[in-house]
């Protein structure tokens, strides 16, 4: 009875320290970081157009492609992978968009310029993330950069490039 009687007091003892620190504020060490503005880009039902309608256009290329849409601090808006579309593709596709914004220019300028400027070329060949092949383009308001658009996947990453342009074409007098 004893033993009965210390392990209740014990329990009871238990309940009321954790009812007093549940109590606490945990405010009162450490201030509250305040909350972050969120990137620039193209709104949700804009940015799922315009993957739908790159997807659209390869699929009647008749090619099977990832498309991924990022805003401006690269968080992606919309991933979509056509049918039949390879985890490549969709990889690929995010890679190139985020390699767009990361330099600030097409995929397929990169590209071209990597072959004649070797510090570009180490740049992009220094993170396996980064996709210089055609076929990521960024999404302009006026000169402000608001994103970009990646699609991989298609046979001839210019097939993926001018999938992203339709893409982008379809939404770019709608962007703001």
């Amino acid at each position: 009875m004893k033993t009965i009687l210390n392990l209740t007091s014990a329990l009871s003892a238990l309940c009321l320290a954790s009812f007093a620190q549940a109590q606490t504020p945990l405010a009162a060490s450490a201030p509250a970081a305040a909350p972050q503005a969120a990137a620039r880009g193209p709104s949700l039902d804009l940015a799922i157009e315009a993957a739908k309608f790159a997807v659209e256009t390869c699929v009647a290329r008749d090619q099977k492609v990832g498309v991924s849409v990022l805003d401006a601090a690269g968080i992606p808006k919309v991933v979509l992978a056509g049918d039949g579309t390879s985890p490549r593709g969709v990889q690929s596709s995010t890679g190139k968009a985020s390699t767009a914004l990361a330099f600030k220019q097409a995929t397929s300028r990169l590209a071209e310029q990597s072959k004649t400027d070797k510090d570009l070329a180490d740049k992009l060949a220094a993170n396996t993330a980064y996709n210089a092949r055609a076929g990521g383009v960024l999404l302009k308001v006026n000169d402000e950069i608001i994103g970009a658009i990646g699609v991989g996947g298609a046979r001839g990453s210019e097939n993926d490039e001018a999938c992203a342009l339709a893409g982008l074409q379809r939404i770019q007098a709608r962007l703001k």
